[in-house]
């Protein structure tokens, strides 16, 4: 029996394809970064953008468990930017 896609699997379809570019130019911001600031926030936008693809791959597959490892992730990502902000301010402020 085929498998019958509908708008919604090929827009997800779509937004990963758009995703996964932004990542790899995120990858080269990562790896020619000027400065450890530069570095953090591409680190920072390939984790975000790592949520999209799970969201999208969730919304494909109709898997909602993926939506709680998203979740999870995105806790975590903020909890590192804080971090980093926290010790970069006090760095520059020495």
């Amino acid at each position: 029996m085929p498998v019958e896609f509908s708008l919604i699997h090929y827009a997800a379809l779509i937004a990963i394809f758009i995703i996964l570019s932004g990542m790899f130019l995120a990858f080269y911001r990562l790896v020619r970064g000027p400065g450890l600031p530069d570095r953090v926030v591409a680190v920072d936008l390939v984790t975000t953008l790592a949520l999209g693809i799970i969201i999208a791959y969730a919304i494909l597959t109709g898997q909602p468990v993926f939506l709680n490892a998203a979740a999870t992730l995105a806790v975590i990502v903020f909890l590192g930017t804080v971090a980093f902000a926290r010790y970069f301010e006090k760095r520059v402020t020495k």
